[in-house]
């Protein structure tokens, strides 16, 4: 049996918080592993259900639900956006995104197209096909816009002065000063189309659930070492081995 000196009441709480504040971090980890996995259920089963007017979503579309909608009307062919530095199957690429009046709309509803990759050994911006300028029916899914990450070098669009405009991140209010238009709130990630020439596989932008999970087994990892600790310091040396010693 091992023989513990006695511990003092500071170290018995600062274990017990370090213990508690570790199993609670780890128990809320496992919670958003959770949640993260609903959303990308959601998510895929967006993708196949049945398809309703954009009227419906397009004031209040709830939070984490992802509408199947198709919408008429006509692009702003001549407003290209480029969100630069994507990746898809190892290549360097952009997204992209361009305006579109929904009928009878006052708003204008951002469409991201897919991703298209940088050409040649310059990795230059791609040549795009032309858009429709008729008007055309769009399906897709309503979803909230990339998320921005680090805005590193500020807002560049202010600077961009020629079509079509290369975005290091989408910042809706920026774009729609832009336009000197309303915009949307979400944008339209369009279905995937094997005649097109935009890749379109879309995935929400959530932390995966393993990632989560093995972030709560580093906080239970930390719980069980801070038990470790207090015993090792709090444990008496062996007397016979003190008088060898000495």
């Amino acid at each position: 049996m091992i023989a513990l000196r006695r511990p003092s009441w500071f170290a018995v709480l600062l274990t017990l918080c370090g213990v508690a504040v570790f199993i609670a971090l780890g128990i809320w980890q496992l919670h958003r592993a959770r949640y993260h996995q609903a959303v990308l259920a959601r998510f895929t089963r967006a993708a196949a259900a049945p398809v309703q007017p954009f009227a419906m979503v397009e004031r209040a579309a709830p939070t984490d639900v992802y509408p199947h909608v198709q919408v008429r009307g006509t692009f702003a062919a001549h407003r290209v956006y480029l969100l630069d530095n994507r990746m898809h199957a190892g290549q360097l690429g952009v997204d992209v995104f361009v305006p579109f009046t929904p009928d009878n709309r006052d708003r204008l509803l951002l469409v991201d197209l897919g991703f298209v990759s940088r050409q040649g050994p310059q990795e230059m911006l791609p040549e795009l096909p032309p858009l429709p300028e008729h008007e055309i029916a769009l399906r897709g899914l309503y979803a909230p816009p990339p998320a921005p990450g680090l805005k590193l070098g500020g807002d560049a669009l202010k600077d961009e002065r020629s079509w079509p405009k290369v975005l290091t991140y989408i910042d809706m209010n920026a774009i729609a000063a832009d336009l000197h238009r309303q915009l949307y709130p979400r944008v339209l990630l369009l279905d995937a189309d094997p005649a097109s020439p935009y890749m379109r596989q879309w995935t929400p932008e959530v932390i995966a659930p393993a990632r989560n999970r093995a972030y709560a087994f580093q906080w239970f990892t930390f719980a069980l070492a801070a038990v470790v600790i207090f015993f090792l310091m709090h444990r008496k040396r062996d007397a016979s081995a003190m008088d060898e010693k000495n």
